[in-house]
Parts: C-alpha cells; sequence; structure tokens
C-alpha cells in the first residue's frame, strides 16, 4: 500500500486545516537558534523559505545531530490508517499526544480523521490554537482553570465539540462546582471510563461504580453523559483473549447504561453514543469487538484513538503493531531515523557519537545502528557489526565488532523507539523525501 510523497500535500503552507489559517502561518517563524540541527547559513530565512530551498540533508549544512522524518514514510502510514478506519466502521481521533504537531493533525484530519485526541488540557489548547473542531480528552478533566477555559470555548464556538472521561463521583462534584463558578452555559460531554481491572490506571473497576458515576452526571446541569470508553492497553497481562474480554465488558457497559436510559439526552438531542477505545498495540481486537455493538438507542461512533501510527518506530511498535497479527491489513512504515556523526573511535571496538539522551528516545529501547553515511564521499552502507550500546546526555556510545569499518566523521543513521518521546526533543524536524531532499518542516509543541 504505498504512498508516493506529495510536497503540495504536507507542505506547511498549504496544510489543510479548515477551520484557522494557524498552521500556514507556522511557514513564516524564522530559522534561529531555537531550532537544533537548522544550518547556520539559514539564519535569517523564514522556515518557508528554508524548506522552499529544497536542500540536501547531508550536503545542505544541517549540523548533527538531526532526526529526519520520512516523508513517504509518514503518508504511507496515514493513508493506511485511513482505509483501515474506513473498511472497519470506525470514526478516528488519532491521539495527537503522540506528534504534538499542528500540520500531522492536518494531515489526519483531511485523512478523514473525526478529531483529535488530547490527555492533559494544555494538549487541547494547542489543538484549539490550531483549529481543531473536535477534542476527544482521554482523560478525568478536574483543574478548575482548565474547566473555566474550557468553559469559554464551548461558549464563544458553538461548532466545537469536546469529549472527556469521568471515573468517579467525586471528579464530577469538581467538574460541576468549576463548571457553575465559570457561568457555562454549554454542558461538557463526559464519557464514563471502565478501568482495564486492578492494578490498571485509571478508570471505575466495576460496572456499579460506573452507574454511581453516571447518576451523579445526571445530577448536574453541567455536564452530560454521552457513552463509554477505556484502554484496553492497561489490560494486566495483556493477551488477545484478555483484551476482547474487557472490550465485550466495555460494550456491555453502554448496552446496560443505555437500556437505563442514561443516554437519554442524546437521544433527544438526535447525537450519537460514543464508545471509544483503541491503542497503537490492539486496535485490531477493537475492531473485531465494536463490529458487534448492537443497535442502541442512538447511532454509535464507534471511536478509535490509536496514535503512534504516524511515524511508527524501530522498536516497541514494531513488535507490538496489530499488523503483525493481521498482515493482509497492510504494515506501517518506521518514518524516524536520527542522524549523528562519530566524534570519536578510541579503540577499535569502540566509537562515539554526538547524539544522546537530549536526542533519540531511550525510555524503551535504545537506538538501533541501521546505516552508515562515509565520511570521505558520502557512500551509505549497512550498519553491520556496529550496535548502540549506551546513550549518555550527548554522546551515544557505540560497540564495534571486528571487521566493522566506522571512522570519525561518519555519519550513522539510526532507528528509534517510542514515537512520543522522538517528538517531543525536536521542536522543528525536517521532512526528508527518499533522495535526501528537505521538503518541509515539522513544528512541534510540548
Amino acid at each position: 500500500m504505498g504512498v508516493a510523497y506529495d510536497a503540495t500535500i504536507t507542505s506547511i503552507e498549504e496544510a489543510p486545516l479548515a477551520a484557522d489559517r494557524s498552521v500556514a502561518g507556522l511557514s513564516d517563524e524564522p530559522v534561529d537558534h531555537r531550532f537544533k540541527a537548522l544550518p547556520p547559513d539559514a539564519e535569517g530565512l523564514t522556515v518557508g523559505a528554508l524548506a522552499a530551498e529544497r536542500r540536501d540533508l547531508f550536503t545542505g549544512g544541517f549540523t548533527t545531530p538531526v532526526l529526519a522524518l520520512s516523508a513517504e514514510s509518514v503518508e504511507h502510514n496515514l493513508a493506511l490508517l485511513e482505509t483501515y478506519a474506513e473498511r472497519h466502521g470506525l470514526a478516528f481521533a488519532p491521539h495527537g499526544k503522540t506528534s504534538m504537531s499542528p500540520q500531522l493533525f492536518a494531515r489526519q484530519l483531511e485523512r478523514g480523521a473525526w478529531g483529535i485526541t488530547a490527555a492533559v488540557p494544555h494538549q487541547a489548547r494547542v489543538y484549539r490554537a490550531y483549529g481543531i473542531g473536535r477534542v476527544f480528552l482521554a482523560n478525568e478533566l478536574v483543574d478548575a482553570a482548565a474547566l473555566r477555559w474550557l468553559a469559554g470555548e464551548l461558549d464563544a464556538d458553538p461548532e466545537f465539540r469536546f469529549v472527556c472521561y469521568v471515573d468517579s463521583v467525586r471528579g464530577v462534584e469538581l467538574m460541576d462546582e468549576a463548571l457553575r463558578a465559570a457561568g457555562a452555559t454549554r454542558p461538557v460531554d463526559v464519557v464514563v471510563e471502565l478501568g482495564a481491572g486492578e492494578g490498571a490506571r485509571t478508570g471505575a473497576r466495576t460496572e456499579a461504580e460506573c452507574a454511581a458515576v453516571a447518576d451523579a452526571v445526571a445530577a448536574t446541569g453541567t455536564l452530560r453523559l454521552v457513552g463509554v470508553a477505556g484502554y484496553e492497553g492497561e489490560v494486566p497481562d495483556a493477551s488477545g483473549e484478555r483484551v476482547r474480554r474487557w472490550l465485550h465488558r466495555l460494550v456491555a457497559l453502554a448496552v446496560d447504561l443505555d437500556r437505563a436510559g442514561r443516554f437519554a439526552d442524546v437521544t433527544a438531542a438526535g447525537g450519537d453514543i460514543v464508545i471509544s477505545a483503541g491503542g497503537s498495540a490492539w486496535f485490531d481486537a477493537v475492531a473485531d469487538v465494536f463490529a458487534q455493538i448492537p443497535e442502541l438507542s442512538a447511532p454509535v461512533l464507534k471511536l478509535l484513538r490509536s496514535g503512534a501510527y504516524v511515524s511508527h518506530d524501530d522498536g516497541h511498535y514494531r513488535h507490538l503493531t496489530p499488523f503483525n497479527r493481521v498482515p493482509e491489513e497492510g504494515s506501517l512504515r518506521p518514518a524516524f531515523r536520527l542522524w549523528a556523526q562519530v566524534v570519536s573511535r578510541p579503540s577499535p571496538e569502540q566509537a562515539f557519537l554526538n547524539a544522546g539522551k537530549r536526542d533519540a528516545a531511550y525510555d524503551l529501547d535504545l537506538p538501533e545502528a541501521q546505516l552508515v553515511r562515509s565520511g570521505r564521499d558520502g557512500t551509505v552502507r549497512p550498519a553491520t557489526g556496529i550496535t548502540v550500546s549506551g546513550l549518555s546526555d550527548q554522546h551515544t556510545w557505540v560497540r564495534t565488532e571486528p571487521g566493522a569499518e566506522l571512522e570519525v566523521g561518519d555519519w550513522v543513521g539510526m532507528g528509534l523507539s517510542h514515537p512520543c518521546t522522538s517528538f517531543d526533543k525536536w521542536q522543528l524536524i525536517p521532512l526528508v523525501a527518499e533522495d535526501g531532499t528537505v521538503v518541509d518542516f515539522v513544528r512541534t509543541f510540548f
């Protein structure tokens, strides 16, 4: 399912987010010291002007270390999840915490996303600043200051749709108090979060607790219950069987709440009942179980929230992706490569690169040496016999086997694990075509 890269689609200047022109404005930012690895001789240009020069990543003045995002792989991944969601009848609100990039949000929305998922109020504020019209906050929200901001956003924009978790009566009380104090005129839509089991993360642990939370919501005038949700990735000792068992519980909870009339406000307003789950490791199970959701009193929005797919990775998600289990559905492509330079070769068994913990994700796996680009003639070869053994703040420790070719000045291209902590170390990331041409830059806001 390869997708050819199209610079006219991915360009900052033409990012298709009709709700707001702020994304286009990112191209007007000046190139300066705030952004790692950009060519020193580009100082004074705007980001858009530098992108228009179509410089080569290796010969165009970029300094090492430099993180590159494959333009072709991003396009492929965006297209794959769009068609996957369509094929399985799922709405899609990809988790924006992965990239925190309004440009990538724009691409996801153009690829059919219902909205963008957030985890904390700051992320929702970034989304709104760049015109996102539907935000699903996959977390509880009891911060009075954030709720005051939210009330203002909802009141100011009748088209803005916001949904968040609730999992306790006390949380409902805090939300109600804050929204009343803020003078909110629109109710906040909430979904009851069903916990994935004892020892899991947030979420009410039992159906009885969920019903009590639903009762508390009904007693307010500031909240409206619109569905149920949770995160199957927290199922203890997760397996396909255990995850599906929990997902069936989630669906059954929605059915029971609907039979009890808990979604009467949704039905009366002609809205939809939200049933949401789906990280990046078990969305195949979500698709299977959600296909079995029975007819309810209102149409059901089957909302998937996977986010890591946009860049995928060369570690954690390479092993966990559901496409390993359903290869006939396609495959994701890792899009990140961190290029660093050999700055020291103190022994035949050891070398050091000029990238470290400040540049590379290391919370789940160490970077993986993949390619070597000769510092002498620019030829590229596999990183045979070269292994990353550790990271310091600004150095990569490399172990070399006998016969491995590596010398000071060579560039080493490394694959990374865990997209979330790869994106958040870089404010401006070169988007690079297969031939090495930098076609754009992706801005992040962490």
